[in-house]
């Protein structure tokens, strides 16, 4: 099965609440902007491992670039 952006979506808002969350990618390279409260008082590599948790193993298995932009409401608004 191809890995597509749609699935990507799915399985990061699984996995973690988001205000808002867009995936774009080419089946092979994706870029995620992610807003989420969960990333309040977190280092970017924290936040990055939170996202990476809600991903699993597809982070092995499947997904094999995932460029992030992670935010909080705050900053997306900013």
């Amino acid at each position: 099965m191809t890995t597509t952006p749609e699935l990507i979506h799915g399985y990061i808002s699984a996995g973690l609440e988001c205000t808002h969350l867009e995936v774009d990618g080419d089946g092979q390279h994706f870029t995620a902007v992610i807003v989420s409260t969960a990333f309040a008082g977190k280092r970017p590599i924290q936040r990055h491992q939170i996202v990476y948790a809600a991903l699993g193993e597809r982070m092995r298995e499947e997904i094999h670039a995932l460029s992030m932009k992670t935010l909080t409401p705050e900053e997306y608004q900013g």
